[in-house]
């Protein structure tokens, strides 16, 4: 068993414990995800502005639940609301990875009935 070495070792969303998902598996979550009718979306984000850290975190005077310390990432177009095809998720994956290879893409997706985002994971690291 292998011990995580958590020193400069940045960690992001549910899959970052396990090694990069080939784009088999990435299309095998992306079946899923729309299985359960939820709207996939990319987001992206430099190396530099990825984590949340004291160095490059901007902090408002939020304190109720919910508030995000620099959590988003850029949205690469808009949600993928109806999507029902797998196909159009893993072209996009493509389109934003060709666009931005030098930065972490992630995959998340929203329920529509719940108004949250429900799943998260990266598609590409740097």
């Amino acid at each position: 068993m292998k011990v995580w070495n958590p020193i400069n070792n940045q960690k992001f969303e549910t899959f970052s414990y396990l090694p990069p998902l080939t784009d088999a598996q990435i299309a095998k979550q992306v079946d899923m995800i729309i299985a359960k009718g939820l709207s996939p979306c990319l987001e992206f984000a430099p190396k530099e502005l990825s984590f949340v850290g004291n160095e490059n975190t901007v902090r408002f005077n939020g304190s109720a639940a919910g508030y995000y310390d620099n959590r988003y990432w850029t949205m690469w177009k808009l949600p993928m609301f109806g999507c029902s095809d797998t196909s159009q998720v893993l072209k996009e994956i493509a389109e934003c990875r060709k666009a931005y290879p030098a930065c972490y893409v992630r995959l998340a997706a929203f329920d529509a009935i719940k108004q949250v985002q429900v799943i998260s994971f990266l598609v590409q690291r740097p």
